[in-house]
C-alpha cells in the first residue's frame, strides 16, 4: 500500500478528525468543560470533514471524484475555521462589548424560526468568549483554528495533487 496514494491519506485525515473529536469529548466529559454554541458548530464541521474523508477513503474515487471530495471537505474546514476565528475574536474583545448570553437551545427550537436560531448561534455570546482551558498558551478555539487550517491545507493539497 502506497501511503502517498489518496485513499490512505483520506483515511488518515478521517483518523485525525476522530482524534479531534475524542479530545473534545474528553474535555467535555472528563475535564468538565461544557461546549458553547460556537464549539458545537466547530464539532459539526470536524465531523462533516471526517465523514467526507471516510467516504473518499472507502470509495477511492478517480481524479474528478477526489477533487469533489476535497472541495466538500474544504468547505467544512472553511466553515469550521471561520467559526473558530469568530470565537477567537470574541475572546479578544473587551467584556463590555460581548453579546449577551442566549436562552437554551431547547427554548429557541420551540420559540424561534430555524434561520433565527442559526443566526444567533453563529453570532456567538459572552459564553463563547470565556477562556477556561489553555494548552501551551493557546485556548481551545485557537487550537481549533490551527486544526482547521491543517485540515484545509490537506483538502487543498489533495485537490491540487489530483492533476498529477
Amino acid at each position: 500500500m502506497n501511503l502517498a496514494s489518496p485513499r490512505p491519506l483520506f483515511f488518515l485525515a478521517f483518523l485525525a478528525c476522530l482524534l479531534i473529536m475524542l479530545a473534545a469529548l474528553y474535555l467535555e466529559h472528563v475535564v468538565g468543560l461544557a461546549p458553547c454554541p460556537l464549539c458545537i458548530v466547530q464539532r459539526i464541521c470536524v465531523i462533516g470533514f471526517g465523514l467526507v474523508c471516510l467516504a473518499a477513503a472507502i470509495q477511492a474515487p478517480a481524479r474528478t471524484g477526489r477533487r469533489i471530495y476535497s472541495g466538500v471537505a474544504a468547505l467544512f474546514a472553511l466553515a469550521g475555521g471561520a467559526t473558530a476565528a469568530r470565537q477567537v475574536w470574541l475572546q479578544n474583545i473587551p467584556a463590555d462589548q460581548l453579546p449577551s448570553c442566549l436562552p437554551s437551545l431547547e427554548y429557541m427550537m420551540e420559540a424561534l424560526p430555524f434561520q433565527d436560531i442559526v443566526r444567533l448561534v453563529l453570532h456567538g455570546t459572552a459564553e463563547c468568549a470565556e477562556v477556561s482551558w489553555t494548552l501551551l498558551g493557546l485556548s481551545i478555539p485557537e487550537w481549533s483554528l490551527l486544526a482547521f487550517a491543517g485540515l484545509l491545507a490537506f483538502a487543498v493539497w489533495q485537490a491540487v495533487r489530483c492533476g498529477r
